[in-house]
């Protein structure tokens, strides 16, 4: 009897040390780091990511490739997008969030930006604090499916929307200047994403001269960062869509600040051809934001910095 008791006792003590072996290993897998990807040195099809920018362990100006099949393995996310303008009602997304990319990447401590490239030059920034806010989603699949069969731009282009695009699973604004609200990013035609550092980038725009730190001029710095920047660029940063540089704009805001105002508010009334969505919804107080802080650009040399 004392036999079958101190049995069970080891019994017992055998099961407990096993659950816990394998709660420890179970553990252990959750909170380990991500193994290492596999980036590629040659793109090996049409629906290669293009990654750039400042990547651990990558020759600064070097480019990699991550294969659909590479970010298919990744931990995927599924929601349903019921407010992305992409699309025409509810849809069912799948892909990776950037911040999971950026952990999965191993991106340089500096990289706190990651900026989305276009194939039509469009670019869209994803600060850390917007990625923390609104984490957007690299998307893989639409309703399940492949970019092939994805519907076409919501424009009415008939344009394909892949190899990639960004959503979010609901986009709430989190800040307002000057009665401008925070855009959401949600590029389409995605094929290149850049690991950067936010004060590198943004440095490009920041507002110069004497007038840099008034509340118009910071305000317009604020709307032109998340608007303009995405088409418009000054030197290497910003998107060149639009082919009308930064210095441009500061022209139009100094020397015609009514053709300015209506350019931006209606681009197509001044240029049959523009492609530029208008912004009809830009009151006088965003638009005075905006011609202060583009004529920053436009102070004599004598009085800059």
């Amino acid at each position: 009897m004392n036999l079958h008791i101190h049995w069970i006792r080891c019994a017992a003590a055998a099961l407990v040390l096993v659950a816990t072996l394998a709660a420890q290993t179970e553990a252990n897998h959750e909170t380990s780091a991500p193994a290492a990807l596999t980036l590629h040195a040659e793109r090996t099809s049409p629906l290669d990511l293009e990654v750039g920018g400042e990547l651990a362990g990558i020759p600064p100006g070097n480019n990699r490739y991550m294969t659909r099949g590479d970010l298919l393995a990744l931990p995927q996310t599924t929601f349903v997008v019921k407010n992305d303008a992409n699309f025409t009602g509810p849809t069912e997304v799948s892909g990776v969030l950037l911040e999971e990319l950026i952990r999965q990447l191993g991106a340089a401590p500096k990289s706190d930006m990651v900026v989305a490239i276009c194939d039509d030059q469009y670019r869209a920034g994803y600060p850390q604090a917007y990625i923390a806010a609104h984490q957007p989603l690299l998307v893989l699949k639409v309703n399940g499916q492949p970019p092939a069969a994805w519907p076409k731009d919501a424009e009415g282009h008939g344009q394909n929307m892949g190899p990639y695009m960004i959503s979010h699973r609901k986009f709430l604004p989190s800040f307002k200047v000057s009665a401008y609200g925070d855009e959401a990013q949600i590029p389409w035609g995605v094929v290149r994403l850049e690991f950067r550092d936010e004060s590198a980038v943004f440095e490009a725009i920041k507002p110069r001269g004497p007038d840099a730190d008034n509340e118009a001029v910071q305000h317009g710095y604020w709307i032109a960062r998340q608007n303009c920047f995405r088409c418009h660029n000054n030197g290497k940063e910003g998107g060149t869509k639009a082919n009308r540089p930064w210095l441009v704009l500061s022209a139009w805001a100094t020397a015609s600040p009514d053709y300015f105002a209506a350019y931006v508010r209606n681009p197509q009334a001044k240029n049959p051809r523009a492609q530029m969505p208008g912004n009809p919804g830009y009151n006088d107080k965003i638009i005075a934001a905006l011609t202060a802080y583009f004529r920053t650009f436009s102070v004599p040399a004598q009085q800059k910095p």
